[in-house]
């Protein structure tokens, strides 16, 4: 059995032989991955001020987000200039139901409907419409006051064959009216 001779070993094996070479690749293989990172970092803060929702910070954007969803507003009223007559106080809030004949509302101008109701009395009608009566709510769902809400019962009732008076202001009332 015959073995082949070995050669000595002449210097340091591999990728790198001197020790300058050593320090060359170590230097470089921490610099390169840090340049990278560098790179990409600056990169990526570019791209936050490019983008399409940049102005999302801007004080109107904020503004825009943090609105409220409905708004009040609050408007003056001009005095009236008295209590309304029964047509204006039955246009604003009583023909809403007494056009259609909602909920069983006698209709305007149907004399069939209003000729029991008559007969109980304007007194009792517009008692029905200041205290809710039925189906009809109090006031007849409005804010009037109760002259005006005689003067609507006494214009409905008229409507459907009544021959009531409209009642007149108080004499307080009509003082102080200009």
């Amino acid at each position: 059995m015959s073995q082949a001779p070995k050669k000595p070993a002449s210097g340091p094996s591999g990728p790198t032989s001197t020790p300058q070479q050593t320090m060359v690749a170590s230097v470089v293989s921490l610099v390169i991955p840090v340049a990278i990172i560098a790179l990409l970092l600056a990169y990526a803060a570019s791209l936050s001020h490019q983008t399409a929702g940049a102005d999302a910070m801007s004080a109107q954007a904020t503004a825009d987000r943090i609105m409220p969803v409905g708004k009040v507003q609050i408007k003056l009223v001009s005095a009236s200039t008295g209590p309304r007559t029964g047509e204006q106080a039955y246009k604003a809030q009583c023909a809403a139901c007494h056009d259609a004949g909602m909920l069983g509302a006698p209709k305007i101008g149907d004399t069939a409907a209003w000729s029991g109701r008559i007969g109980q009395g304007l007194a009792t009608l517009a008692n029905h419409a200041i205290k809710g009566f039925k189906a009809m709510p109090t006031q007849g769902g409005g804010d009037m006051t109760d002259l005006e809400i005689t003067r609507a019962a006494a214009f409905l009732s008229n409507a459907g064959g009544a021959k009531f008076e409209e009642p007149a202001a108080p004499a307080a009332d009509a003082a102080s009216a200009p």
